[in-house]
């Protein structure tokens, strides 16, 4: 039941990335409400999936990196369905839904089998520093996409759903909002895991591949927010900021584990 429910979340974000760019193309008012429709059917079969997943394990499901995968696709499209109430765009539906469709094909290569958790992985600060991943990750995911659309509203393509767009200062806001959400949960993701670390390997920080790119990751968008604060960066350079940031969430999560193998390689 759990395979079928991913498959139709699948199914859904396709269709919503197909009907998104045939949005684009041409837009109507009943095409973006099937977008939309998409996308929520998409979060409630995801969400749905990883409840019976939860219930069939006896755990939540927090065990290894195709779980968490799933988790980091339900966690970027939480936070666009949040920002649907001030940014109704079917250019972000089409990035937010590429986006999780790429991450949901990457976990089918993952194996997918509901084992118990490891020893490693019977601890409370585990719940802790996943949940806060999730977050920090999703809206991490989210101000990915919103680079993104800055960058082409900037260069001034003629769309309808482009010339629609909220103004770059707002883009910009919007921007700087997610990330701002981000930031203190992944600061809470570095503080949570030095604690899980010191209980199951006896030191706080350990140098580990995942550690240092995650550390990097929170000094990349630590310094997006000073530079914001202190030096009033706005606009593009911000934009490049946030896209360096969530390439950097890509590396820690999936290139590690595939080529820096480390104390973190089985999550």
């Amino acid at each position: 039941m759990e395979a079928n429910f991913n498959l139709l979340a699948y199914i859904f974000l396709l269709a919503a990335v197909i009907l998104s760019l045939i949005s684009l193309w041409r837009p109507g008012r009943l095409i973006s409400y099937m977008v939309q429709a998409s996308l929520i059917l998409s979060f409630a079969y995801l969400t749905l999936a990883l409840v019976l997943r939860s219930i069939a394990a006896g755990r939540l499901p927090f065990a290894n990196l195709y779980e968490f995968t799933l988790l980091f696709a339900w966690g970027i499209l939480l936070f666009y369905l949040i920002s649907r109430r001030v940014i109704k765009s079917d250019l972000l539906a089409a990035l937010v839904a590429i986006l999780v469709v790429i991450i949901l094909s990457y976990s089918n290569t993952l194996s997918s089998g509901p084992g118990p958790l490891m020893p490693a992985l019977q601890s409370v600060w585990l719940q802790f520093h996943v949940i806060t991943a999730i977050i920090a990750y999703g809206a991490f995911g989210l101000s990915f996409c919103l680079a993104i659309i800055y960058i082409i509203k900037e260069k001034g393509y003629d769309s309808p759903d482009v010339n629609n767009l909220p103004s770059l200062a707002k883009l910009d806001n919007l921007l700087h909002w997610s990330v701002a959400i981000g930031f203190p949960f992944m600061t809470l993701v570095l503080i949570t895991g030095a604690v899980w670390a010191e209980e199951v390997w006896g030191r706080w920080w350990g140098w580990d591949p995942k550690e240092t790119w995650a550390l990097i990751t929170w000094l990349i968008y630590a310094a997006y927010l000073h530079a914001r604060k202190t030096y009033g960066w706005r606009g593009k350079r911000s934009a490049i900021m946030a896209i360096v940031g969530f390439l950097a969430v890509l590396f820690t999560l999936f290139g590690v584990s595939l080529l820096l193998p480390g104390a973190h390689s089985y999550v």
